[in-house]
């Protein structure tokens, strides 16, 4: 049976729970939360019986929420990586964290995975497949860390997991019509910035952390490019920048504020990057576009290029995607292409 001791020694308070069940050793641990307590001696209590508990050393004397706090200590994620991965990780510490890592199967796993299935998101909708697939492939790579570098599992409980099946990449990009009707409506927006903002998306396929991020130290007006420093993939990259972006964001520089490095400062706070969301939503409703969000910009982007003529290589290296596997479902969009470097090969080849 487990019994919890509440102590305090006048800074702050901990709950320290002891198990004893015939025939084991007594198991012991401590807390700062009631909650959490009661929790560890419930599942303790439960993988003792049913003999999933007494495991390796190291896997006894760390939790899954120690093992997150260390990954995420050195992993040095950048900002917009934090908002992926570090998103990710506190969840499952949230969720599992009071575990030792000895009592995280795959079933515990699996429990937490369906309810992040199932469960509805801010905007009243429920998190799709390939968003829960991103939370498990952050767990794992903490996992395989905690495994491979520091020893303290033999094995990683993600191996044997079932995983959900990725959706197919979502492509929707605005037509001709479409386009032009959003940016009407951008330009007639009370919010002076949603325009060049919005236009700056399109023609360089910004995700929307990298743009509204931007600082003017890393913008080169006369050569017409800027670096991003932070990107999700962690790698810096180089946007060149040209036609309308280019004046847009020239023009901006001449009214650029004094009092922060941003490009596109709150108004509420200069250190932090303005919300365009309530405006962007506005000038869509205005344009009456469904089915459209801020990061199809970026989509877009992809979709113009392939459709003009760009490899899928080339589009891969101007989102920031390491492999081309992000970019296959843009591949339809430049058929003609494909169809005119077989038309050439084969006349060069076979004549005719």
């Amino acid at each position: 049976m487990a019994s919890i001791e509440k102590r305090n020694d006048g800074t702050e308070t901990a709950y320290r729970v002891k198990i004893r069940l015939k025939g084991y050793p007594t198991q012991t641990a401590t807390f700062a939360r009631l909650t959490d307590a009661r929790k560890w001696a419930h599942a303790t209590e439960a993988a003792i019986r049913e003999g999933r508990h007494f495991k390796t050393i190291e896997s006894k004397k760390h939790t899954l929420g120690e093992m997150i706090d260390r990954f995420l200590a050195g992993a040095e994620l950048t900002q917009v990586q934090d908002g992926h991965v570090g998103t990710h990780l506190r969840r499952w510490k949230d969720e599992i964290g009071y575990l030792l890592l000895s009592d995280v199967s795959a079933d515990v796993i699996t429990k937490v995975k369906d309810k992040l299935l199932n469960e509805q998101t801010r905007t009243g909708k429920k998190r799709s497949a390939t968003t829960v697939l991103r939370y498990l492939t952050s767990l794992s790579t903490a996992f395989t860390t905690a495994t491979n570098d520091w020893k303290w599992l033999e094995d990683s409980p993600m191996r044997t997991l079932k995983k959900p099946k990725s959706a197919r990449g979502r492509v929707r990009f605005l037509d001709d019509d479409e386009r032009q009707r959003l940016l009407t409506a951008c330009k007639e927006s009370k919010n002076a910035w949603l325009y060049p903002c919005v236009i700056l998306a399109l023609s360089s396929g910004m995700r929307q952390g990298e743009l509204m991020g931007l600082k003017w130290q890393n913008v080169n007006l006369k050569d017409g490019y800027l670096i991003l420093h932070e990107t999700k993939n962690g790698d810096r990259r180089r946007v060149p920048l040209s036609g309308l972006a280019l004046s847009l964001l020239q023009e901006h520089a001449k009214v650029r504020r004094l009092d922060t490095q941003l490009l596109f400062p709150s108004n509420k706070d200069a250190q932090k990057p303005i919300d365009l969301r309530k405006p962007f939503e506005t000038a869509l409703k205005a344009a009456a576009i469904n089915d459209f969000h801020w990061h199809d910009l970026r989509h877009c982007t992809a979709s113009y290029l392939a459709m003009n003529g760009a490899s899928l290589a080339e589009i891969a290296e101007i989102l920031g995607h390491k492999t081309l596997q992000m970019v296959k479902r843009y591949a339809h969009l430049s058929d003609g292409h494909v169809s005119n470097v077989v038309a050439s090969m084969n006349q060069k080849i076979f004549g005719g």
